[in-house]
């Protein structure tokens, strides 16, 4: 089972991607609420390099909402994570499958918002 929507861009500076990203995520409800720049924190904790690395923690408080109404600590799941990298010769975007992180939860009403986020993120990840 896939557990990430992707999309390469061809060519793309990173900052340009990451701008395009926050934007498609914000325009489809969802907030980000972390931002970790893995590159920098590589580079500060263990004196690795490695090229451009972001996780953007996005969230949508209704479907948050609703999650956790559903299950209480569906919350160590959250929020959905959107990861840019830069792959060779442009940038990937990935973004988490809510459906797939929420697999071994046996509660098929939180399947279901999950099922919704995710049409939602493939949604982000198509409009970048």
């Amino acid at each position: 089972m896939a557990y990430t929507f992707n999309r390469t861009f061809p060519g793309a500076d990173f900052d340009e991607i990451d701008a395009r990203t926050r934007k498609a995520l914000a325009d489809n409800g969802f907030g980000v609420l972390t931002e970790i720049d893995v590159k920098a924190t590589m580079k500060k904790k263990i004196d690795k390099e490695m090229d451009g690395y972001r996780i953007l923690g996005a969230c949508n408080p209704g479907m948050a909402w609703q999650a956790i109404g559903l299950e209480p600590r569906v919350g160590a799941m959250l929020p959905c994570n959107v990861i840019l990298r830069e792959v060779d010769g442009g940038v990937e975007v990935s973004a988490v499958d809510p459906l797939a992180s929420m697999a071994g939860i046996d509660n098929a009403e939180l399947k279901s918002v999950a099922g919704k986020v995710g049409e939602m993120m493939e949604t982000v990840v198509a409009a970048i």
